[in-house]
């Protein structure tokens, strides 16, 4: 596991809940109060357990836990300028989806993201497929993706949900324009997502 995965986990909690609980999180796990090193790989072992711990520290569901991680990425600047990059709208947005992926892989060759798959049920309802070996991924992307609706002002309903076909989400776009998003301007900065995603900071 590449090591900014566990960093976003860490600034999360430590933006969220503060540096004493990240101390103490941090201690259970035993790895040093400085915590993860963007670049570096780590087991994925280490990453179960940071989030068991955060999980028992919180006295949390890891589910919810990890939902919160998915919204807490949306709000960094530098991915939210890559996830923006799909489309002007949440429509072209969802459809862009598909090409996360290797968007993200262009910034961080060696960052490991789950394959992703969607699909049109008719009527503004539309299954997202989630393949990768850690069932976790569903939990973050259904956080993310409510705030990326939020992000555009759409209103969403997003449903993880694990069945025997495999890892999901069914999203039901309920109202594309259902408030002001926040302003974007694709031009500003756009240099700068790789140094940002790659420089680890909160």
């Amino acid at each position: 596991m590449l090591g900014l995965i566990n960093k976003s986990i860490q600034c999360f909690l430590t933006s969220s809940y503060g540096d004493a609980v990240w101390q103490r999180i941090a201690a259970r796990i035993d790895i040093g109060p400085d915590g993860f090193e963007t670049m570096l790989h780590y087991d994925d072992v280490l990453t179960d357990r940071l989030i068991e711990a955060a999980g028992v520290v919180l006295d949390r569901p890891e589910d919810a836990l990890l939902e919160d991680v998915g919204t807490f990425l949306a709000s960094r600047e530098a991915l939210r300028r890559l996830l923006r990059f799909g489309g002007s709208n949440y429509w072209e947005f969802l459809h862009s989806l598909d090409e996360l992926p290797d968007r993200a892989r262009m910034a961080l060759p060696d960052l490991e993201l789950p394959g992703l798959r969607l699909s049109e049920q008719g009527e503004g309802r539309f299954e997202l497929r989630v393949t990768s070996q850690r069932s976790d991924w569903v939990a973050v992307l259904a956080g993310l993706l409510r705030a990326m609706a939020d992000d555009y002002g759409a209103l969403a309903l997003i449903e993880p949900d694990e069945t025997a076909r495999g890892a999901r989400l069914t999203i039901t776009l309920l109202d594309i324009t259902f408030a002001e998003g926040r302003g974007f301007d694709l031009a500003a900065g756009q240099h700068a997502v790789a140094a940002q995603l790659g420089g680890g900071g909160a």
